[in-house]
């Protein structure tokens, strides 16, 4: 996906270490942080970051990131919780099916 938006392989193997990187802008480390905040312990999302966050975005754009940060860190969550990723299959494919035959 990442590929998909325009990331080199070189960007992408930087995430990781994105503090120190030297191939990512200043604008897409304060953003890859900002991600690595909401998605780990989003209680360490302080005035320090948001401030640096507004060096580089406007506060619309802000909310807009971490909007799509959350529903994509919350559908992660989704998907793992059914344990759907790598195809796996819904545990709840079974129930849904046996419940709609019972009631037919």
């Amino acid at each position: 996906m990442a590929k998909q938006q325009g990331l080199t392989e070189e960007q992408i193997g930087e995430l990781s270490i994105y503090q120190d990187s030297t191939i990512l802008t200043p604008r897409e480390r304060a953003a890859v942080r900002y991600a690595d905040v909401l998605a780990g312990d989003h209680t360490q999302a302080s005035p320090e970051l948001f401030d640096e966050l507004r060096q580089h975005f406007t506060e619309p754009e802000i909310i807009d990131l971490g909007f799509r940060i959350t529903a994509f860190v919350g559908y992660g969550r989704f998907i793992r919780a059914l344990g759907l990723e790598r195809g796996g299959v819904c545990p709840l494919s079974e129930t849904h099916t046996n419940g709609a035959e019972q009631v037919a």
